[in-house]
């Protein structure tokens, strides 16, 4: 009977929620134990084969060193990460201690744990705050951040548990595979990576490249295009396709371009022109200020969208990049050849074991099994959720749907109940201040443009009459707390001035309020003319508002539910195919790197010189002759890896032509990927040889290097691009 009572509560658990009772049992027998331990003056240090001791005793430590006891779901959380798991806890369940006793756990085995989080400050704030519950524990902790130097970086990953952002993580990993010296590498071998905001950075962020690039030129920027294209009117001379994502030229369009500049467009010897026109063209039709970029400090800077902060180190293929700044009239930023790059897909899988934690994993439960092989724990909550979730208002468009987001704030801020907008973009955030000052309120904006007073905004946003207008920000690694008396007035307001293209970021702003068994209350507002359902399905007929404004047919909800299911549906497809492609690339990175390793720490590069030209071998010193041959094979592995990545590059953005003769784009990359990774080989092996009979080898290397990172097909597939140009051109004739 219990088997068959087993058998029905995994059928109706949530989708892709881990069996929890074995994790139940042994907090309950830590439970049991919690009289004993709190007994004793000094905690021994926990044997992780007894994980109902290990959790009694890191329970008495986090109560002793930071005030902080944890509760039973917290310890369910712990057990899920150590278990290999991605644990779903909500909003203000304390996942950060979770993850630090997990830590702690994974340590405590013998095994290294780099702890990931999404920016500098939560690695800093997580390991500080969690320092004395790791030592009380007997575990070493360290932390690393963007500022932070070499042997800053060196003493942190020497450390038992190690905090840092995702990427710093991986260009200290870019960095160190183009090392010459086997003592100036710093990132020691993977072991363990528990992520936080799990599904924002194996799914939102798993295809956004990180690139170390070196042989840095100022660039250059064609301001003369982007003069050209100002001038030219949509509809007339260009048209932008139904999901905002290319913009193409008329007839009419070319026939003039081609007059002012004199040249023939489409002529494919010399496409250069046509190139660099087409990225004028994406930057002054596609990418607009305050949405997808700010200017500030005299530089582009893009902003996340998942997260809507600034991307530090954040740029876009440097052809489109130097075409925005020429919009902006700013200097064109430096560029490089890339040496070497890795996606944040593949620098997670290099660790054997992975685990994470989020406010919102079941519903990217597919791709997480699909691309990393991970299950998702949902722990439920310490106290149960008494949020009140509101039906979305839709109304027939923007303004309307703005009039009566404003009335709505208007009418819940003469309670004083304190309201949190979460907007969609940097633009939005603030015209709707405006729209708000004009009616006599003081609203708080919260944008990437001063993320830097991030803290002290959202410290309160909780307080009675307090009015936050926010982008993404504020729905991730924030905590809100009530201001006195908020909680009889209903708790914190959270409205959405409209939905985003993942239910996830909804869900994320929504746990901004209920926090704990907090009272809290949340309402989406949308239009049937926002961008998410004018992009995803710009075909569906809305259906007519009732006489007050609003769209109450249950059509309405279904459209943009069905906008929101579509979005998911291409960013998971670009996710796939980006992967398709990128998966090859990793193997033979791996490959490639197994080789360097063998160069770099033994004597393979001696052998094979000596046995290729024992001559040349014997007219060497004898005393250097070993750290010389290292160095010329380590070069010539270097220089063509940087080659094959080019020709990687120029072969995957041509590569969907062959999609019109009927082949398949993936499979053709791959063939030809294959066979120019063993001509590699051949020729990493001759520039070896070639560089050891000279008198005078050139082992040049960058005078300097630096790292970026990707914002990679913003407009669509390579597949769409194409299909657009045909498009286009088939007009044309």
């Amino acid at each position: 009977m219990a088997s068959i009572k087993g058998i029905f509560r995994n059928l109706l658990d949530r989708p892709g929620g881990v069996n929890l009772t074995p994790y139940m049992k042994i907090v309950k027998a830590a439970d049991e134990r919690a009289g004993r331990i709190g007994k004793l003056e000094e905690l021994p240090e926990p044997a992780m084969d007894d994980l109902a001791e290990f959790c009694a005793i890191v329970r008495e430590a986090a109560d002793r060193t930071l005030g902080l006891r944890p509760y039973d779901v917290q310890l369910l959380g712990t057990l899920a990460l150590l278990d290999g798991k991605v644990a779903e806890m909500a909003t203000g369940e304390g996942k950060t201690l979770s993850g630090a006793m997990a830590a702690a756990g994974y340590a405590l085995q013998g095994k290294r744990v780099h702890v990931m989080s999404v920016n500098d400050y939560l690695a800093r704030r997580d390991a500080e705050w969690m320092g004395p519950l790791y030592e009380a524990l007997g575990v070493s902790v360290g932390w690393i951040d963007q500022n932070s130097s070499p042997e800053e970086r060196r003493a942190a990953y020497a450390k038992d548990v190690t905090y840092g952002p995702v990427s710093e993580i991986g260009f200290d990993v870019l960095r160190d595979r183009l090392r010459t010296d086997p003592g100036e590498i710093i990132v020691p071998a993977p072991e363990v990576a528990l992520i936080d905001e799990a599904d924002s950075v194996l799914v939102d962020e798993a295809r956004v490249p990180l690139v170390m690039a070196g042989a840095a030129d100022p660039g250059s920027a064609v301001p003369e295009m982007a003069a050209l294209v100002r001038t030219l009117v949509r509809g007339y001379h260009y048209e932008i396709d139904e999901q905002a994502r290319n913009v193409y030229l008329t007839p009419k369009g070319a026939d003039s371009v081609e007059n002012i500049l004199g040249v023939e467009l489409y002529d494919e010897h010399e496409p250069g022109t046509l190139i660099e026109l087409n990225l004028a063209l994406h930057a002054h039709a596609l990418l607009a200020r305050d949405v997808d970029y700010i200017v500030r400090d005299g530089r582009v800077q893009l902003i996340n969208p998942s997260r809507g902060r600034v991307a530090l180190l954040q740029r876009w293929p440097d052809g489109l990049q130097a075409a925005v700044e020429a919009k902006e009239a700013l200097p064109p930023s430096e560029k490089g050849e890339i040496l070497d790059s890795i996606t944040l897909q593949g620098l997670i899988r290099r660790y054997p074991q992975i685990c994470g934690m989020t406010g919102t994993a079941v519903a990217v439960n597919e791709q997480l099994g699909e691309f990393y092989g991970l299950k998702v724990a949902v722990i439920p909550s310490n106290r149960p959720c008494v949020r009140k979730d509101e039906p979305d208002r839709v109304y027939p468009t923007v303004p309307d749907k703005d009039a009566a987001l404003v009335e709505e704030i208007q009418e819940a801020h003469e309670t004083g109940r304190p309201i949190l907008i979460g907007t969609l973009d940097v633009a939005e955030s603030e015209n709707l201040a405006k729209l708000l000052q004009r009616r006599g309120m003081e609203p708080v904006v919260l944008n990437a443009k001063n993320d830097a007073e991030e803290a002290a905004i959202i410290a309160r946003a909780g307080e009675r009459g307090a009015i936050t207008v926010s982008t993404q920000m504020a729905g991730r690694g924030t905590d809100i707390r009530l201001g006195d008396g908020v909680a009889e007035l209903g708790g914190l307001y959270v409205i959405g001035s409209g939905r985003h293209a993942s239910s996830r970021l909804d869900d994320q702003l929504r746990g901004r309020a209920g926090r704990q068994g907090d009272p809290g209350g949340s309402v989406f507002f949308v239009s049937m003319t926002d961008d998410l359902i004018t992009q995803f399905v710009p075909d569906e007929r809305p259906p007519a508002a009732d006489p007050d404004g609003l769209v109450r047919h249950r059509r309405g909800a279904y459209i943009v539910g069905h906008a929101q299911r579509v979005a998911e549906g291409v960013n998971l497809e670009i996710h796939r195919n980006t992967w398709r492609y990128t998966r090859l690339l990793e193997h033979q990175r791996e490959l490639i790197l197994e080789w360097r390793d063998k160069v770099l720490h033994g004597d393979s590069a001696a052998k094979a010189l000596a046995e290729a030209d024992p001559g040349r071998w014997a007219e060497l010193p004898e005393d250097t002759r070993d750290e010389t041959a290292r160095q010329i094979v380590l070069h010539a592995i270097d220089t063509c890896w940087t080659e094959h990545l080019a020709f990687l590059n120029d072969l995957r953005e041509g590569i969907h032509l062959r999609a019109l003769g009927r082949m398949s784009p993936v499979d053709e990359f791959q063939r030809e990927a294959v066979a120019e990774y063993k001509a590699l080989q051949a020729e990493v092996e001759r520039r070896s040889l070639e560089s050891f009979e000279s008198p005078e080898p050139d082992l040049k290397r960058p005078s300097a290097t630096w790292t970026y990172l990707v914002q990679d097909n913003p407009f669509g597939t390579e597949w769409d691009r194409i299909l657009k140009r045909v498009t286009a051109a088939t007009r044309r004739g």
